[in-house]
């Protein structure tokens, strides 16, 4: 192909200098039909076909491809055909004879074709999207998957962040919780993908069957709903790209982070100090803008929403109670009962009635077991033998004195020491831990050892009195006998007569 400068050249000397086509030719060198292609066009127009290319092994198949391509569009993304999948396919079933690098570029062109294109957007202030994404983090030593809950203003580009440690309908409901209070209003519409949190199911005119808890979200804030198209994440552009941006920007290198709340102050961190960006195409910072996101807001309801996903149980005999995978312990005395669950994300509480009968911190492992070992201890008190095999007592922790006085009630009362043991141990579920150790304490500097002397010997302490402890209880102390003197008793002392 001639270059630039030998187009300048030729097309000088033939319209400047006067010289013939001919002429030209002869003193560059060249094919007539070449200068009178440069008198055409001013710079070389590259190879035009002058017609569709002839594949004569592969345009009887063309077809089929497209028949496959088609399919495609409508499977699971991670299903599709590759290009070397199509060529063993028409090599196999359809009797192909020619090569893979064709049909590797039809498909790439047909691929190439079938791409969606879309149109640029305004977008009004006042309205959100929402979606969640995933990440890796290191939380107190300990490599894990976070979820994160993403909320983005498409008109201002400002954005709430929130990692939680499962994609859970309370870390959603609890998300939005957060994001509302974090902008300080709550937006005229929130777009979503079709989660299976917020929706049931999709009906056959399009419309959205929402969830229960979905349902009660929206009808505490009173927000509307948008839905994009199932699978078309672009739908909701704004919040992918925000998504992309904080797993790119405070998610990369690995974070580090004492624990989930930790994780979170330094993302929030990330929020407001992307405030003060100004973005492409734009001359006012995402803070300038997000004055008219907030503006357009609506207010904040006077009590936010209790964050919870809320389910019935049933009360097991061994006083556990399962929710997601996990059994939970409860109170003894609510064996077999009807109990309501609610789980949040960071706690499990659990009501019989209108009681809250336990709380327990959320585990998210699968088939775990969360004790609580106060919960036992009325059974336990009355099945003694079952205290040294107590599953709910496994690991404990108790200051060292608690182990010292069960060794010295059951070296002094044997299996009544047990008991009394167990007696001591259900004061922690009425006092406070300190105030039963230091009763403990009390009781083993003086030697009396018994349940009824550490409960006074605690109350004494909690009510700031002496202790006044009737020894008649504990047999086994040494006891001073005190006779009532006289006065005649006494003048004997002096004179050196006894009386």
């Amino acid at each position: 192909m001639k270059g630039v400068e030998l187009y300048g050249r030729v097309r000088h000397a033939v319209q400047i200098e006067g010289l013939s086509r001919r002429e030209a030719a002869r003193r560059f060198g060249i094919d007539p039909r070449t200068v009178a292609k440069m008198m055409t066009f001013s710079v070389p127009p590259g190879y035009r076909r002058g017609g569709a290319p002839k594949r004569p092994k592969l345009d009887l198949f063309t077809a089929i491809i497209d028949q496959i391509l088609e399919a495609d569009r409508t499977a699971h993304s991670k299903q599709h055909h590759t290009s070397k999948r199509i060529f063993e396919r028409l090599r196999d079933e359809y009797g192909y004879g020619g090569g893979m690098t064709i049909v590797k570029d039809y498909v790439h062109d047909r691929r190439q074709r079938q791409r969606e294109v879309f149109v640029p957007l305004r977008h009004e202030p006042g309205h959100a999207q929402a979606d969640f994404g995933e990440a890796w983090a290191v939380l107190g030593g300990v490599e894990q998957k976070v979820h994160f809950f993403a909320m983005d203003l498409p008109h201002s580009d400002a954005g709430f962040v929130q990692a939680f440690p499962a994609e859970t309908t309370e870390a959603f409901c609890d998300g939005h919780v957060r994001a509302f209070a974090f902008f300080g209003g709550v937006p005229k519409s929130i777009l979503y993908d079709n989660t299976k949190i917020a929706v049931a199911r999709i009906l056959g005119d399009g419309q959205r069957l929402r969830t229960r808890v979905f349902s009660e979200l929206q009808s505490h804030y009173l927000f509307l709903d948008r839905f994009g198209r199932p699978g078309k994440g672009n739908d909701k552009g704004k919040v992918e790209g925000l998504v992309g941006w904080i797993r790119r920007n405070h998610l990369v290198p690995m974070p580090q982070a004492a624990n989930v709340d930790a994780l979170n102050a330094k993302l929030l961190d990330g929020c407001r100090a992307r405030l003060g960006a100004r973005l492409r195409g734009h001359t006012e910072t995402i803070g300038e803008r997000l004055v008219r996101d907030l503006a357009a807001f609506q207010a904040l309801p006077t009590t936010p929403y209790d964050a919870c996903e809320k389910k019935g149980g049933r009360v097991s005999s061994l006083s556990l109670v399962r929710y997601r995978g996990t059994d939970y312990s409860v109170p003894t005395a609510y064996g077999h009962r009807e109990v309501l669950i609610r789980g949040y994300v960071h706690e499990v509480v659990i009501s019989c009635g209108a009681d809250i009968i336990a709380r327990h911190a959320r585990s998210y492992e699968q088939e775990d077991f969360v004790f609580n070992p106060l919960h036992y201890l009325a059974l336990l008190e009355r099945k003694i033998g079952a205290l040294d095999q107590a599953a709910p007592l496994a690991g404990w922790e108790l200051p060292e004195e608690f182990a010292t006085l069960r060794r010295l009630l059951e070296a002094r009362m044997g299996n009544r020491g047990k008991r009394e043991f167990v007696q001591v141990l259900r004061l922690l579920e009425s006092f406070q831990p300190e105030d039963v150790l230091a009763g403990i304490q009390a009781a083993i500097a003086r030697g009396v050892i018994g349940f009824d002397a550490v409960k006074h010997l605690m109350l004494c302490r909690i009510e700031r009195r002496p202790p006044r402890l009737d020894l008649t209880v504990y047999p086994y102390l040494p006891r001073a006998t005190v006779a009532t003197t006289s006065a005649r008793t006494y003048m004997g002392l002096l004179t050196g007569v006894a009386s």
